[in-house]
């Protein structure tokens, strides 16, 4: 058996949430160890946010192109490379997948290439194929395995008609026609991806609506976006079964008391995620897990001492900056820093990519109602906007929720070009509880399209000028 070595801080997992972890620590003057068994940078990096927006982007000018006329432009014989496509998706995503490995080293967090396991109290076995790499000593242990795609029995991705987030990431050839199961944030942005490549998507969600954490209003406005643009979307509809042919799929789907079938090339799975906990030694500790998730408290302890976990791994919501602000909150935490904040959930920045994007922060209008405030409602679109019409882009709206009483932002809520972008400035404006006189005072720059933000508050207090 290999000698232990003893670290500070051991970091299972190399994702967003455990590489940033790891980071903060070795600044921090811990002797930190990474452990990793697939790839620095995790889910995220290399399958996930990243090279699915280099995707997006390529789908973006796409459409771009076939509408030239309007921008004064001609062009013939337009035509797109999956190939290229994606080979240039997967170069960004080894690019800063290499990057990640260089800032570790840069901070000399030492890295295990294997599986991680806990084995007894501050102490963790590492192994790869099957043998052991090492034998791990810390007085803390950070758990940040992320999570993976939920499988349904019967809609079981193949890698060939039935695809996962993977396969539809790197397409051996562009499908004529998709099925999209799901509708949050990973299924609208496939769906948006394909269908601006020219496929026809049909869209498929068992809520009564796409989109469905979001605020009703927004949810309502992307539908009749996707729509427009020639996506056919069922709601309050459930896939029975699918039922393979040799190079298509037909899904039997129950939707408005009538069953349907509905056949394409392939069908793209996105029900939901579920936590990575299995075969990373919980059993026999007092980690808490329910639903897939672990279970922990404010501070990212859970209920084995000197155990932490943080990321999706955790629960909802399964976002990347969200695991990568735990990991800094949870290495303070143990670095014993005074005044470490506790995450407030309702002050995380949420991000969808699709055409239009959506972005939003706080809470919906329904759930405002629900818990009891007074409110006052501002919206703006972005046809009032100069910059939108400016760039060919008026289709869009900016939400902003307050509470009627004190002037809190509670939500905002934004659908319409570059709004992932913009949302930061509502995240900040909530993060600090500025009220919305403070907002009316501020100065947005002519032209752009964030005067709409400063519009969209106006209008809550019937202020609006360009509406």
């Amino acid at each position: 058996m290999a000698e232990t070595q003893s670290f500070d801080l051991v970091v299972l997992g190399g994702g967003p949430g455990g590489y940033v972890a790891a980071i903060r620590a070795a600044q921090l003057g811990m002797k930190t160890a990474l452990v990793e068994r697939e790839h620095l940078g995790g889910i995220c990096l290399n399958w996930g946010c990243i090279p699915t927006k280099a995707l997006l982007r390529s789908s973006e000018i796409n459409h771009l192109l076939h509408t030239l006329d309007a921008y004064g432009f001609a062009a013939d014989n337009i035509r797109f490379d999956i190939g290229k496509i994606v080979k240039r998706s997967r170069a960004v995503a080894n690019q800063l997948s290499g990057g990640v490995k260089h800032l570790l080293r840069k901070n000399k967090v030492t890295v295990f290439d294997g599986q991680g396991k806990l084995a007894g109290p501050g102490k963790m076995s590492v192994s790869k194929d099957g043998k052991p790499v090492a034998e791990l000593a810390a007085k803390h242990i950070i758990l940040a395995t992320g999570a993976r795609a939920r499988t349904l029995p019967g809609l079981e991705a193949d890698g060939k008609l039935v695809w996962s987030y993977k396969e539809a990431m790197v397409p051996p050839t562009m499908p004529k026609s998709l099925i999209v199961i799901g509708s949050g944030a990973i299924g609208a942005e496939f769906a948006s991806f394909y269908l601006n490549l020219g496929a026809q998507v049909t869209l498929v969600e068992v809520m009564d609506r796409i989109l469905p954490v979001e605020d009703a209003e927004i949810s309502a406005f992307v539908r009749k976006a996707f729509e427009k643009q020639g996506m056919k979307i069922l709601t309050e509809a459930k896939v029975q079964g699918l039922r393979k042919g040799a190079d298509n799929v037909t899904a039997v789907i129950e939707a408005g008391g009538k069953v349907q079938e509905v056949t394409a090339d392939r069908v793209i799975s996105a029900v939901g995620i579920v936590g990575n906990v299995e075969d990373i030694g919980l059993e026999g500790t007092k980690v808490k897990v329910e639903r897939t998730h672990v279970v922990i408290d404010q501070y990212c302890r859970t209920g084995e001492p000197g155990v932490y976990a943080i990321g999706d791994l955790t629960g909802a919501p399964w976002l990347a900056h969200k695991a990568s602000h735990e990991g800094i909150l949870c290495v303070e935490t143990i670095a014993g820093i005074e005044g470490v904040h506790p995450m407030e959930v309702l002050n995380i920045p949420g991000c969808t990519y699709c055409r239009p994007q959506v972005a939003s922060v706080g809470l919906t209008e329904e759930a405002a109602k629900k818990a009891g405030h007074e409110l006052r409602v501002g919206r703006f679109p972005f046809i009032g906007n100069g910059k939108a019409i400016a760039m060919g882009e008026p289709e869009g709206l900016i939400k902003t929720i307050f509470d009627a009483k004190t002037g809190e932002l509670l939500g905002a809520h934004m659908v319409g070009p570059e709004v992932t972008e913009m949302i930061q400035g509502y995240t900040i404006a909530k993060t600090m509880e500025t009220t919305e006189e403070e907002l009316m005072q501020s100065i947005f720059p002519h032209p752009t399209i964030s005067e709409a933000m400063h519009e969209a508050v106006l209008d809550a207090y019937g202020r609006v000028i360009h509406m």
